[in-house]
């Protein structure tokens, strides 16, 4: 059930600065983003996504608008938040346990009191027994589940992720897929989801937001209505693929794809 606005996006603009031009990322963008939902944000390359979720995470500032997450101004750095990486950023020298404890030494927390949380996450993952391997002894796969764990580990509400499957295989995305859901459907965190997979979107998320080619605007905001939980086989039935088509036929209106 999706409650009221964590965060809330007003008139956002972004414009990088070059040495010799202006590059006008985002263009007047507003959105809520409900407490307790997956929102992914789908969108061609270089139409702000990613901008999009470090303006959110207070990493990087708008040049006008404003975003406030639980009424509260992004002004810094938000740190109530975990982030995945579409690269794990493992440490090659810390075994597994130590890189999801990471988290907690960077915030200046006691690690002891964060390990058997850490243990359970890695256990929920399918990591059992793999806590003192290292990175080097790790698929992509598995390597990107521990980078999901750091995330966690110091319970946030929100979770920003900017495609973390996206340098994984078909089978292994799938695989993750299945377990964030099974995550966050325990969980029921806030999660905004940066893609560039259709049907990945579709299938994870209560909402998909579609935006346009630079500057990046919002095109659609398309509530998603499957039950959950969502077994694979859901990809299969004529509404996702309804779905699908609808998102594909807004990128080809955009001029996003373009059929002979």
């Amino acid at each position: 059930m999706i409650n009221s606005p964590l965060i809330q996006i007003q008139n956002v603009n972004k414009i990088y600065l070059t040495a010799d031009q202006e590059v006008h990322a985002l263009d007047v963008i507003d959105l809520d983003i409900f407490e307790g939902e997956f929102l992914s944000i789908l969108g061609p390359s270089g139409c702000g996504k990613s901008t999009l979720l470090m303006l959110i995470a207070g990493l990087t500032k708008p040049t006008t608008g404003t975003i406030t997450i639980s009424n509260q101004p992004v002004l810094k750095p938000y740190t109530d938040l975990g982030i995945v990486f579409q690269r794990d950023l493992l440490l090659d020298w810390r075994n597994v346990l130590d890189n999801v404890l990471l988290q907690i030494e960077i915030r200046r927390l006691k690690s002891s009191d964060f390990e058997q949380t850490a243990l359970d996450l890695l256990q929920r993952v399918g990591l059992t027994d793999f806590e003192r391997r290292y990175p080097r002894e790790l698929s992509g796969g598995m390597r990107q589940r521990v980078a999901i764990c750091r995330a966690l580990v110091h319970d946030p509400p929100l979770l920003l992720m900017d495609e973390p499957f996206g340098a994984l295989d078909a089978l292994t995305r799938d695989q993750m897929g299945l377990d964030l859901l099974h995550i966050w459907e325990q969980s029921r965190k806030t999660v905004f989801f940066v893609t560039h997979s259709i049907p990945e979107a579709v299938f994870l998320s209560d909402r998909v937001l579609v935006m346009s080619a630079r500057p990046g605007r919002v095109v659609e905001v398309i509530p998603i209505d499957l039950p959950r939980p969502r077994p694979l086989s859901i990809r299969d039935t004529s509404e996702f693929a309804n779905y699908n088509r609808h998102i594909r036929e807004i990128f080809k209106v955009q001029g996003v794809l373009v059929e002979d």
